[in-house]
């Protein structure tokens, strides 16, 4: 009997040992498997990655400043038109501010938000008349004259690598690419975006919200309440202090617009 039940013991020694065998194994495999599926879903996304053209397989001059208007103009003309649908709903918001869903509320408040007005409060005019000042489109010729000189017509490291066009900063440790010329003392990065849209989209943001801005929009209402033209020449006035060469970057941007005739845009 004492014979069997050591066979019996050796038996289920060996049961256990080949059952923990199979299950490390299989815990391997499995292991494996879930490496692979991040593998490929991170070689996926890096592949399906919107992206630009490579502006720098066109020759300097006539044939680049044609592929680089031709593909930024579209993606510029669909943001603002994106902002003029939400300044529908904002005059209809407005004119039931009683009778408005919770829903409703939530969106204009999240606009209100994402043009940087903090604490939205519905019976506040002062507040309405801000945001129907901030969500208003930006000239087409402004946009793409930005784009051309912050990203040295989409050739630029930042363009290339992190998809910003109108080299804006961030300001978080690994948010961005460091700029090679970052003075010691300063922390900034330059923001790396997930597609072109979101660099022009961010890029619209910025001057309509921003406290750095405020000019532009200055100029900007003060145009349409004279019922004239909104043109990129103007609202570059209110640019003083996008880049550290003030007017010199304004005039710039000013000869941009006039040699390529980019106010056809507008």
């Amino acid at each position: 009997m004492y014979y069997d039940f050591l066979q019996i013991r050796k038996s289920l020694s060996n049961n256990t040992r080949s059952s923990m065998s199979n299950m490390i194994k299989k815990n391997i495999l499995l292991s494996i498997i879930i490496s692979i599926v991040i593998l490929a879903i991170i070689i996926l996304f890096f592949w399906l990655r919107p992206t630009a053209p490579d502006f720098g397989q066109y020759e300097a001059g006539k044939a680049r400043k044609s592929a680089f208007f031709s593909y930024f103009l579209p993606i510029i003309q669909q943001q603002n038109t994106n902002i003029l649908t939400n300044r529908e709903k904002l005059f209809f918001w407005q004119k039931t501010t009683s009778t408005l869903t919770e829903q409703a509320k939530k969106e204009l408040f999240e606009l209100a938000e994402y043009y940087r007005i903090r604490d939205f409060d519905l019976n506040n005019q002062n507040q309405w008349q801000e945001l129907f000042n901030r969500v208003q489109r930006v000239p087409a010729s402004l946009a793409l004259a930005q784009a051309a000189n912050e990203s040295a017509w989409g050739t630029s490291r930042f363009a290339i690598k992190g998809l910003n066009y109108f080299g804006q900063w961030c300001f978080e440790r690994g948010c961005g690419l460091i700029p090679n010329s970052r003075d010691d003392k300063k922390a900034h990065e330059v923001a790396v975006f997930d597609s072109p849209q979101a660099s022009v989209a961010s890029y619209i943001r910025n001057l309509n919200s921003h406290a750095a801005y405020t000019e532009l929009r200055r100029i900007r209402t003060e145009l349409i309440q004279n019922n004239e033209k909104v043109t990129g020449t103007a609202l570059a006035g209110g640019l003083l202090n996008y880049s550290e060469r003030g007017e010199q970057y304004i005039e710039e941007l000013r000869e941009m617009i006039r040699f390529n005739k980019l106010d056809q845009y507008d």
